[in-house]
């Protein structure tokens, strides 16, 4: 398939709410899917949404296999194709109201920052697979924090927006020395 240039923060095309897709099982949306795949594995990213290549459509792929080099702390997640998706937070199993933690991210659309988002650790996510099959999960921790991330994109938000203490954002190779710099989400 192909590998398409990932757009920067500061294109108007990432603020822009991105459109349902309407029909599924098509030729059309199983290359553009192929071609996030490629693009997303070319970039060593955790996930990719379609807005990101400039495609205006609600489509997020994610995943980190079983260990992904870059969160090698992280439990695996699996590749998914997640389009229409709708995001839930959920209370913990306990009890209580859905709960945010603070963690880092980056982005391959921000490359070279990080920044503390919050983000909610228990979430349900629904949608649909490129064939139009229903997706229905319940996950924690950093696949509710990638998941989330990507489906911003989808509302025209970039992590950035989220931070809310600014003395935690910044270059990753100031805040992380010896880390690779290329290591966005």
């Amino acid at each position: 398939m192909a590998v398409h240039d990932i757009l920067r923060m500061g294109d108007p095309r990432l603020l822009r709410v991105a459109q349902p897709v309407t029909e599924f099982d098509t030729d059309a949306l199983h290359r553009l899917v192929a071609d996030m795949l490629d693009t997303m594995q070319a970039a060593q990213g955790a996930g990719l949404a379609a807005p990101q290549i400039g495609v205006d459509l609600q489509l997020v792929i994610f995943g980190t296999g079983e260990r992904h080099p870059r969160y090698p702390l992280a439990p695996p997640v699996p590749r998914t194709v997640l389009v229409n998706p709708v995001i839930t937070p959920l209370s913990p199993p306990e009890g209580g109201p859905a709960v945010e933690v603070e963690d880092w991210e980056g982005c391959l659309s921000v490359p070279g920052l990080r920044g503390v988002v919050p983000r909610f650790d228990r979430i349900r996510y629904t949608g649909f697979d490129a064939f139009g099959d229903p997706i229905d999960r319940t996950v924690e921790g950093f696949h509710a924090r990638v998941v989330q991330h990507e489906c911003d994109h989808l509302l025209g938000v970039l992590y950035p927006m989220r931070v809310r203490d600014f003395r935690r954002f910044g270059y990753t190779d100031l805040l992380f020395p010896g880390l690779d710099a290329a290591q966005d989400d």
